[in-house]
């Protein structure tokens, strides 16, 4: 319901806003500042008309240089939307390719160069993760989903991925963890009653402090900073 009041508040101009988007994607000269702060106008508008708060906390944790990943717990389809929403500066992710035809969330993948990625094909994914790692060494911010798949268990989180965060390894790039909560409930409720999530940006990890750590270990540790958190805030 929630996503339908989403899209009926702007039926008049979604074509408009695909056509946008397109454009973006498929331009040569692409310009991710421009892009990004036009997905980010929509994204604060469909979440004004779907009666969600964005409660943020953390924003000035995010290093000051470019060059970063985030990684957050998932739970699930609205997430991406709460990073649009509140993070200011522009970030590409990872989906997986299952997503590649659903309307609105290709066309968004499209705009700002964001990558699928096939789970179940090792050699492709490994063509994601060296992309990834060219990217963000350039400069360039990625949102990663480290549990690979949403939680289906609330503010519970599920394992985190080691092989995940092997792209901000290899850049040597700032970690940073941001703890998401209540984020299953938009899209997941039959209900366009208001609702409020949260997210928090942790501090980073850079890379001195987990140069010495395996990626089974940064996992590990990204996970408990956000548990922590959502501990402490629950």
């Amino acid at each position: 319901m929630r996503i339908a009041l989403m899209i009926f508040s702007v039926i008049f101009v979604f074509p408009i806003y695909l056509v946008r988007l397109a454009i973006f994607g498929k331009s040569k000269n692409w310009d991710r500042e421009k892009a990004y702060a036009y997905i980010q106008k929509r994204a604060k508008k469909a979440n004004i008309h779907g009666r969600v708060i964005v409660d943020v906390h953390g924003v000035e944790n995010l290093p000051e240089k470019d060059g970063y990943v985030l990684f957050p717990n998932h739970q699930g389809m609205y997430d991406v939307l709460v990073f649009l929403d509140s993070c200011p500066r522009p970030f590409a992710f990872v989906a997986k390719k299952e997503v590649k035809n659903v309307p609105l969330l290709k066309q968004t993948i499209a705009a700002l160069h964001s990558l699928l990625m096939d789970r179940k094909d090792l050699r492709q994914s490994m063509e994601v993760i060296k992309e990834m790692t060219r990217r963000i060494e350039g400069g360039e911010n990625f949102l990663i989903f480290a549990e690979g798949t949403r939680s289906k268990m609330g503010n519970k989180m599920n394992e985190m991925k080691p092989g995940s965060f092997k792209c901000a390894v290899k850049a040597k790039a700032p970690i940073v963890p941001v703890a998401l909560m209540d984020c299953f409930v938009p899209f997941d409720e039959n209900s366009i009653k208001k609702v409020t999530v949260k997210a928090f940006y942790l501090k980073p990890m850079y890379y001195d402090e987990y140069k010495d750590m395996n990626t089974q270990e940064i996992a590990a540790e990204v996970k408990r900073r956000i548990e922590e958190t959502i501990a402490q805030n629950s």
